[in-house]
């Protein structure tokens, strides 16, 4: 299964999104089809054995709507590449892009995601604004004589009602057909989809009142009142609704946007041993680009040569700028603040932090949270029951009250306009994106909806101990002799066997060996047992190195020093016993040090009512000492890797809470994966982005806390806004009825339906807008 991201245009309203997503999910071979009508998106999951991306472009475009399969431009190229040829490539799997390429009509269909999505709202707000001032030309001046001069102005003329009428009409027409004609091309595509939008409930109520009046004007007798200017003014208050809107809703993507910003166009490389400005797509895998004090960093690479402090907030959020030397990773659009260097590009294109960053927010916001599935819900069922609803109304004022068709009219065009549902549709996504946003200003990458939502639920958060709760860059502290080797011999054979092994236990020994010079030697038949330690050999000698638990598997007595072992395990460190094949030689002691955030990450989750744990593979007399220091209660020791996701399981098992597992990205990844919520600490490593729902660019653990803050800031907006959207229906409708007509006189005009429908869905995105203001 692969999958693609298809960029839709012509959406009016949530419902087109639904009309879209059924139509692809129809399209043979596509297994799952999702429409954001906030970003106007389709994200497509589907078997490129079957389904053709062709196929799925024709399913859009024949209901109607504009359709372009997204991509990235840049792609990393090899250093042999040429410099000047650029790769485009569709963003699905690798493997299948030479397919996609095949099936694709013309390379002009291939867009770039982020400038047509900046194009089209650009194009559209200018379209909105254009048919808005149009709108309003007519309808200010046939409002007046509707209003205002039906009765008296024209009098002396003596002809004067009739042609006060005709004017209304002759303004009022234009509005209706052409500036009206969006509403009814919606409608139409509704129509022929089988189903019903928001442009259906304008078309038909504005339509209603217009041919009524078109009517009493031009065929009936006795000349009552007619509602030209009623149906002029609702279109043109829902057009200046939908420019604010169209305004407010593109501010919900300025995280996004700033990102993009934070790219500089050119980077001076270093070519044939000449200084040389090239665009930034140019770059190429290998480069060696020079950054002068102020420069920005245009892609991501290693220091070559230099020191410098670079400020890097705006990637993970940290105000602090970060030291750099020899040796250390930089992140594309970061900024150099002092010092000159040169570094060499390792990532280019879609493959930087910084696109990649920008990539998992998109997708982020494209995918629906599950309270989304209410509003989808209701929306499919509204339009229906509200049509149902305002042709009661017109018959039952029309023909059973002595109100008579007129009344019934108003009413039931009142009905249809103020039900509209943009409001309920813009609720969810637009909180959303917001929410989003927020969080990676924050250094607080989420991955979709779904952990946004779910993120306020949790009532259990899992710490991984290394790396995690603790620097995960440990110090030999103790070395204690039992055999007949030296302290100095013991730490050179020690060192000398864990240099074939990836823990950061074993790099801490061999870099404190290296750092007293002291000469390794090669070690030979190497196995690394996990949760137990490791075995080797040096020359003929045979070597065990680990816990008690390797100790007893290859019986080695240990007992006669358990009581130095336990009192290094008390103070924190992670006592590892040394050993030939026949007896103990002395333990090594390391210990990782506590991050001086830990404990305040901790007292955070606890006013929270959250209960913290932490796992770890380190005896329980280590972990529970660092768990003191970190203020947590509840200890899992003695954890091997494999193992960790069945704790967190265990932590499931009641089911009515969400539990959270925070680590490293690496080796927890098991655990991250089997939480509600997997927490990856970031440090911009690419697999900690793949691993988690949520990623930590700043490596604090205050962000953990921030995290289920932002789920339940945002969560709130989301309620806030369906509820006013659900509620502002429920009230309004009844009262556009009548329903109050007869106790109350209360009775819901057109005009103010149409002004209110419109500023709902202002005020929903401008709630969501709000979000922005909110301190983590």
């Amino acid at each position: 299964m692969e999958k693609i991201d298809i960029s839709i245009g012509g959406m009016h309203c949530a419902s087109c999104s639904n009309i879209i997503t059924r139509s692809l999910k129809k399209v043979e071979g596509v297994t799952d089809a999702s429409v954001n009508y906030s970003t106007e998106k389709a994200s497509i999951t589907y078997d490129p054995s079957v389904a053709k991306v062709d196929d799925m472009l024709t399913a859009i475009t024949k209901r109607g709507y504009e359709a372009f399969p997204l991509v990235d431009n840049v792609k990393s190229k090899p250093k042999a590449a040429s410099a000047s040829k650029k790769e485009t490539s569709v963003n699905i799997k690798p493997t299948s892009q030479k397919n996609i390429m095949k099936e694709m009509p013309s390379k002009e269909k291939l867009v770039d995601p982020h400038v047509l999505k900046e194009q089209r709202e650009k194009k559209e707000i200018e379209h909105v604004k254009h048919l808005f001032i149009i709108s309003l030309i007519f309808s200010i001046p046939a409002f007046i004589v509707g209003m205002f001069l039906m009765k008296d102005s024209l009098f002396f003329i003596g002809y004067e009602l009739p042609l006060a009428m005709v004017l209304v009409f002759v303004l009022a027409t234009p509005v209706q057909f052409v500036v009206g004609a969006r509403f009814y091309k919606g409608a139409w595509i509704a129509l022929k989809n089988g189903t019903s939008n928001m442009d259906t409930l304008i078309a038909i109520g504005t339509s209603a009142a217009y041919f009524y009046s078109f009517y009493i004007v031009f065929f009936a007798i006795e000349k009552s009142g007619q509602y030209f200017e009623t149906a002029s003014t609702i279109i043109t208050l829902i057009l200046m609704g939908k420019m604010l809107e169209l305004i407010a809703k593109g501010k919900t993507s300025e995280a996004i946007k700033k990102l993009m910003g934070l790219t500089p166009k050119i980077a001076l490389v270093l070519r044939d041993c000449k200084e040389m400005q090239i665009p930034i797509d140019d770059v190429i895998m290998g480069d060696v680009i020079i950054i002068k004090p102020g420069g920005k960093i245009p892609v991501d690479g290693v220091i070559l040569d230099g020191k410098t402090s670079i400020d890097e907030s705006m990637i993970t959020g940290e105000s602090i700028p970060v030291g750099k030397k020899k040796g250390d990773g930089v992140i594309g659009g970061t900024i150099n603040k002092h010092g000159s260097f040169t570094f060499t590009a390792t990532k280019i294109g879609s493959e930087t932090t910084l696109s990649r960053i920008i990539k998992l927010i998109e997708d982020a916001q494209g995918k629906k949270a599950p309270i989304q599935r209410i509003a989808d819900l209701v929306s499919a069922y509204f339009v229906p029951a509200i049509m149902v609803i305002a042709l009661i109304t017109l018959i039952y004022w029309g023909w059973f009250s002595p109100q008579g068709v007129a009344f019934g009219i108003v009413a039931a065009v009142s009905v249809l306009v103020i039900a509209c549902p943009c409001s309920l549709g813009l609720a969810t996504p637009t909180a959303i994106m917001v929410g989003t946003g927020l969080g990676a200003k924050n250094g607080i990458l989420i991955k979709g909806g779904e952990a946004l939502e779910s993120a306020h639920k949790i009532k259990y958060v899992v710490f991984d101990k290394t790396g995690t709760i603790t620097y995960g860059k440990p110090t030999v502290t103790d070395i204690v002799v039992t055999g007949k080797l030296s302290q100095k011999k013991l730490l050179e054979v020690a060192a000398s066997i864990e240099q074939g092994s990836e823990h950061p236990l074993a790099e801490a020994i061999v870099e404190h060996a290296k750092s007293k010079k002291m000469h390794l030697s090669k070690a030979t038949h190497f196995e690394a047992v996990p949760g137990h330690g490791i075995s080797a050999k040096l020359g003929k000698d045979q070597f065990y190195f680990g816990n008690v638990k390797l100790m007893h598997k290859h019986k080695i007595k240990y007992s006669h020093i358990e009581k130095e072992m336990h009192a290094l395990e008390n103070e924190g460190k992670t006592a590892m016993l040394i050993s030939n094949a026949h007896e103990l030689l002395g333990i090594v002691a390391v210990a990782d040090t506590i991050k001086e955030t830990s404990p305040e990450a901790v007292k955070a989750l606890q006013k929270l009512d959250i209960e913290v744990y932490m796992i770890t593979g380190d005896n329980e007399r280590t972990a529970k000492a660092i768990a003191r220091q970190a203020h947590i209660k509840n200890v899992f020791a003695g954890v091997l890797p494999e193992d960790k996701a069945n704790y967190v399981k265990k932590l499931q098992q009641d089911g009515k809470f969400k539990v959270a597992m925070v680590g490293d990205g690496i080796n927890d990844s098991p655990a991250l994966a089997q939480a509600d919520i997997g927490i990856a600490m970031g440090s911009g490593t690419d697999v900690a982005m793949e691993t988690g729902n949520v990623v930590l660019m700043k490596n604090d653990l205050h962000d953990v806390a921030k995290a289920i803050k932002l789920s339940k800031l945002t969560m709130g907006k989301i309620k806030q806004n369906l509820f006013w959207a659900l509620i502002y229906n429920a009230l309004g409708v009844p009262i556009a009825a009548g329903i109050f007509y007869y106790s109350t006189g209360l009775l819901l005009s057109p005009i103010i339906a149409g002004g209110a429908m419109a500023l709902s869905s202002v005020s929903v995105v401008t709630n969501s807008l709000l979000l922005k203001r909110a301190k983590l």
